[in-house]
């Protein structure tokens, strides 16, 4: 079976390379056992490509069961895919079978595989790697024989340095990798798409099909496409329902379309921007804090064990007084990144009687406002790294766009 008619078969529009490039990796794969990881944006059409595997394989005859494991409760997601005993655990009231023992000789689809938990994600390893599985609540090895399609939209690789998934499973699981490009990577396909979704929207709703004018399919396939196929459908659902004219122009095209200007500023992508975001600069913040606070004891306990191993009338001299503050200078600089640190020691008497240390030392005082030292460090980033905002952000510890908006709020464009 050819490309073609795989794409007439399971409903794929499109030609471009990309899109066939995954499709023909599918069909070779679909004869092994191999286990296989689609990786693709949200809305690529990425649950076709495990229905083809499935359907050209030897076990196109079994079962087939697609799991969303971002729409399972952490809770219960163990007992969903390898099933529990009776009385394993409140509410339990009977023994079932979990989808790994239900797809047995099939195949099972594991789709947002990267929202597994970790305690889910040992269990599934070793069903790949030994067949074998135990039910909660139970003692007794139960073995299967599972063909595992797994799908993600986040970069796993990342998600593995970041220890959220196990790096283990990612390489048995990738086993053969599949890549759907984005929409935005289709251009050439967008409007045979619309065209589709036109039709058959026109066909669902018993009106004339709408159509665009060249300067609106201009505008269709430059767009950015964020949400991927999805958005494009819900768009083409939007105009044919809401537009009492057929012809669709650029005009009346950009209403429907949302302003993805400003999403698309140079920025580092975080999928966890918000709340992570707003705890990095803090922590930041609160580092600085913590480690002045343990330099100036760490100064003060080398200044009395200079004392105690002195001899009477022992004095640091100006020359021993400017080498130990500039190691101390250069030793904070390197940890902390912060400058002007002054520190004077000044009249270290002993006292001949009473054997005691007078410790005269005087500190001068910084400011230790949050936000002066927040002005501080992004200079110095900035200085550092002549200032290339994106380097100074990664230094920083903090995504570009952050370090774009506290260089406004603070005036530091200049």
């Amino acid at each position: 079976m050819d490309i073609q008619q795989i794409k007439q078969r399971f409903g794929i529009i499109g030609n471009s390379g990309g899109m066939n490039r995954a499709i023909d990796i599918a069909v070779q794969v679909a004869a092994t056992d191999l286990s296989v990881l689609i990786s693709g944006e949200s809305g690529t059409g990425k649950e076709f490509f495990p229905q083809i595997i499935h359907n050209l394989s030897s076990r196109k005859h079994e079962s087939y069961i697609a799991v969303n494991c971002g729409a399972i409760p952490e809770g219960t997601i163990d007992s969903e895919l390898f099933g529990h005993e009776k009385g394993a655990f409140t509410g339990a009231v009977d023994s079932r079978k979990g989808y790994f023992e239900v797809a047995d000789k099939g195949t099972i689809f594991l789709d947002e595989i990267a929202e597994l938990p970790l305690s889910t994600q040992v269990r599934l390893l070793r069903v790949l790697e030994t067949g074998e599985f135990i039910r909660v609540g139970s003692s007794k090895v139960i073995k299967t024989d599972v063909r595992v399609v797994a799908a993600t939209n986040v970069n796993l690789m990342e998600a593995v340095r970041q220890n959220k998934f196990r790096e283990d499973l990612f390489y048995r699981l990738n086993t053969v990798p599949i890549i759907v490009p984005p929409l935005r990577n289709r251009k050439g396909d967008i409007a045979l798409l619309f065209r589709k979704f036109a039709s058959d929207f026109s066909e669902k709703y018993t009106m004339p099909a709408i159509r665009l004018t060249e300067d609106a399919t201009v505008l269709l396939e430059n767009y950015w496409w964020r949400g991927n196929i999805r958005q494009l459908k819900n768009v083409t659902e939007q105009i044919s329902i809401i537009e009492e004219q057929r012809i669709i122009t650029a005009e009346i095209l950009s209403k429907y379309l949302p302003d993805e200007s400003s999403k698309r500023l140079p920025a580092i992508y975080n999928e966890t921007i918000g709340k992570e975001e707003f705890s990095s600069e803090r922590e930041i913040l609160y580092k600085i804090l913590f480690d002045m606070r343990s330099e100036i004891n760490e100064l003060k306990s080398f200044v009395r064990n200079l004392g105690s191993s002195g001899e009477r009338g022992f004095r640091i001299s100006d020359n021993s007084e400017s080498a130990f503050l500039s190691d101390y200078e250069k030793k904070y600089q390197e940890k902390n990144n912060i400058e002007n640190e002054n520190y004077q020691i000044e009249n270290i008497k002993f006292s001949e009687k009473q054997k005691n240390i007078e410790d005269t030392e005087e500190i001068i005082e910084e400011s230790l406002s949050l936000k002066d030292k927040e002005i501080e460090l992004i200079k110095k980033a900035l200085e550092k790294h002549n200032g290339k905002r994106k380097y100074a952000a990664e230094d920083l510890g903090i995504s570009e766009r952050t370090l774009y908006r506290k260089i406004k709020d603070y005036d530091l464009e200049n």
